[in-house]
């Protein structure tokens, strides 16, 4: 059975994030997440996503490159009492926007 989960712009959750309101969390795979992330945002690949690791107190916005895995991640999420969102069109978008990537090493990235 599947938990209904709000979704949010690229934009909303870039302001949320910027505001310290959310914790950005990417759940893509290490070599993605290595090319190019959200500057403060959280890495957990969606296969470790577990929702006991969260804080029920803390909002989650879930990315992911297109939307459709940190949808899957955010259900969990919410299916284990964590306030979540999905952050719709996911990194590409966030990238699409201007919005700025940072690779693993710290320089400018790239979504793969």
């Amino acid at each position: 059975m599947s938990t209904p989960v709000p979704e949010v712009t690229v934009q909303e959750a870039a302001d949320a994030a910027a505001g310290n309101s959310v914790l950005l969390l990417d759940v893509r795979e290490d070599d993605e997440w290595d090319a190019g992330h959200a500057h403060g945002a959280v890495h957990v690949p969606l296969g470790s996503v577990d929702p006991a690791a969260f804080q029920a107190d803390v909002p989650v916005v879930a990315v992911c490159r297109s939307g459709n895995r940190s949808g899957k991640a955010a259900e969990l999420l919410a299916q284990g009492g964590i306030d979540v969102v999905n952050m719709v069109s996911g990194m590409t978008a966030w990238a699409a926007a201007g919005l700025p990537v940072v690779a693993a090493d710290g320089s400018p990235g790239e979504i793969v």
